[in-house]
């Protein structure tokens, strides 16, 4: 059987915070339930066409699919084990804002399999808290992490966020120490972008391009001080016994996040919900981004021919050329410490990696960027300081 990962859409959160620009928004309880009907219809349909396929891993992102009524939450989740053919031993994750879980969620939770956690923190400061527009404070967080250990989750990852506005590396310091203290088995730790559309962009955008450039900074830290809150992450979390397995995640032993490193590794995955993307045998499908587009389009789900995933959902489908297929097996293999096999490459595209890259490999490897070890292509620690660089040298 091949291997398949799915990913689930919930747009829905309490408020949009003040530096997201994903694919969310608030909602009433009918709009939620109808999306909630037409997710199952997609699930239904895309389950009959995948029994070739066995699941390993989920992942419900969001928005926060925690604001989601947990009953809702179980349906989907039966709905998916009835009509995909799941492994026993799937890892199951679920995107949580604190302030949005209660026991009886948790306990739901785990019994229609969701076996990980994802708390989206960013911050143990309140002041960073309220300036990022979460609805949560540090302490509630602390009584979610709590309930959810006393529940049963034994896999939990904490999301936080460096480079904030007026943010020292004296204070990151603080959050990183405070998360430490508590051992959740992996740590997600991001630096903030300011992305267009959102209210960030039009506070920041200025100091943004500055930082960007390398220039002084009035609130944003500059770009020494994101590179120091880089620096200081790997060395806090590796004496805390954490592994860190690609750029900005860190986990225990076993704990590394199989879902995030199947897309680093190029695995078939299926997109279920509004805007979601799917790679099922090198075609990129992305489903539409309107909500009534997207509801109206389940329920007249249909086969097409030939190329049974392109459906009435979908905005985008496209087959990957072969050259986009090798750059993205090497920028996205290379953002883990372990890099990329050279086997698997040749194994892919029926010739050796060097006969592709050889000159980009040879450069970065002057440039100490770069080494190859028992059969494996990795960045160095220069380079995955430089790693932006050093990737981009696979763009051909």
């Amino acid at each position: 059987m091949r291997n398949l990962e799915i990913y689930i859409h919930t747009p829905f959160c309490v408020k949009k915070c003040a530096y997201c620009d994903f694919l969310s928004f608030p909602s009433d309880d009918n709009t939620q339930a109808r999306y909630a009907h037409s997710l199952i219809q997609e699930i239904k349909y895309y389950g009959s066409l995948m029994k070739d396929y066995k699941v390993s891993t989920i992942y419900i992102g969001g928005g926060t699919p925690t604001w989601l009524d947990e009953n809702l939450m179980v349906a989907i989740m039966n709905q998916i084990h009835e009509n995909f053919n799941v492994d026993s031993e799937a890892e199951v994750s679920i995107e949580c804002n604190p302030g949005t879980v209660t026991e009886s969620k948790l306990r739901k939770y785990l019994g229609c399999g969701i076996n990980r956690l994802s708390i989206g923190l960013q911050s143990a400061d309140n002041d960073e808290l309220k300036l990022l527009g979460r609805i949560h404070t540090y302490e509630q967080f602390l009584k979610n992490y709590e309930l959810a250990r006393n529940v049963g989750f034994s896999n939990i990852n904490v999301d936080i966020i460096c480079g904030l506005p007026y943010q020292t590396v004296t204070k990151f310091m603080n959050t990183l120490q405070k998360i430490v203290r508590i051992k959740p088995e992996h740590l997600s730790v991001y630096s903030l972008i300011i992305e267009k559309g959102t209210p960030f962009y039009e506070t920041y955008k200025f100091d943004a391009v500055r930082q960007e450039a390398g220039m002084p900074t009035e609130i944003l830290p500059n770009e020494d001080e994101v590179y120091k809150m880089y620096k200081v992450t790997q060395m806090l979390l590796k004496d805390a016994g954490y592994l860190q397995y690609e750029i900005s995640n860190y986990a225990k032993n076993g704990y590394e996040c199989k879902h995030n490193i199947g897309y680093w590794k190029r695995e078939n995955y299926l997109g279920l919900g509004l805007g979601a993307a799917s790679l099922i045998e090198n075609v990129r499908y992305t489903n539409t981004r309107e909500l009534y587009k997207y509801m109206e389009g389940c329920n007249k789900l249909h086969d097409v021919g030939e190329n049974i995933f392109i459906s009435n959902i979908h905005d985008e489908a496209n087959e990957i050329a072969r050259k986009a297929q090798m750059e993205e097996f090497m920028f996205l293999g290379l953002r883990m410490n372990e890099g990329v096999s050279r086997g698997d490459f040749e194994r892919c595209f029926g010739m050796p990696i060097e006969a592709v890259y050889r000159d980009q490999i040879e450069g970065l490897k002057r440039e100490e960027l770069l080494q190859i070890r028992e059969g494996r292509v990795y960045l160095t620690d220069k380079g995955m300081d430089l790693s932006n660089y050093a990737m981009a040298k696979f763009l051909m």
